[in-house]
């Protein structure tokens, strides 16, 4: 008997999903280390937090698929895009990577729209009221950055930067709730 709740578009897409995720994880642990390399420890510590936020959601997307009797396909990862050139284009970048991934939601939504596949389509609004907040963390980013200076900005600005988002608290409350051990 054949147990799989998920279409085979379905299960393409959250498996495309996933890997979606793992791919942002590399992206972050990658602009962790390019910041800590330029000397930002605090905007490195940002990104490194920003990893598991990552990884916690292929976990999401993975333990979905299996609950619904889909089959989970891992594939490589690509590697991430070359190291910014500074902290404008790092969070340039990060911003255009966050608006990539809400596209890759919205497909989701759209599709199990389509085929009245309504938990799926339930199970994606998560993601959706997700990618909001990771939006709106990254314009911030870019807002705080144009305040000091944007590209101009003095090494004390950027100091404080650093310092401001080393101390930040994490601003995104739902990812949290999520982690390896309860993907849910």
């Amino acid at each position: 008997m054949d147990t799989n709740r998920l279409s085979k578009k379905i299960e393409d897409i959250l498996n495309k999903q996933a890997a979606k995720e793992a791919e942002a994880a590399q992206v972050f642990l990658s602009y962790g280390c390019w910041a800590d390399s330029e000397g930002y420890g605090g905007i490195a510590n940002f990104f490194f937090r920003h990893v598991a936020e990552e990884r916690d959601h292929m976990m999401k997307v993975i333990q979905y698929i299996m609950q619904r009797g889909g089959t989970v396909k891992i594939t490589a990862v690509k590697a991430p895009p070359a190291d910014p050139k500074n902290l404008q284009d790092c969070f340039e970048k990060t911003f255009k990577h966050e608006v990539d991934n809400t596209t890759a939601i919205y497909e989701i939504v759209n599709l199990a729209h389509e085929e009245r596949d309504w938990a799926t389509y339930n199970f994606a609004q998560w993601f959706v009221k997700e990618q909001i907040e990771e939006e709106k963390m990254v314009m911030d980013l870019l807002d705080k950055l144009k305040i000091a200076g944007g590209p101009k900005a003095t090494d004390e600005s950027l100091f404080n930067l650093d310092k401001f988002l080393a101390e930040a608290p994490d601003e995104a409350p739902l990812a949290r709730n999520a982690s390896m051990d309860k993907p849910e």
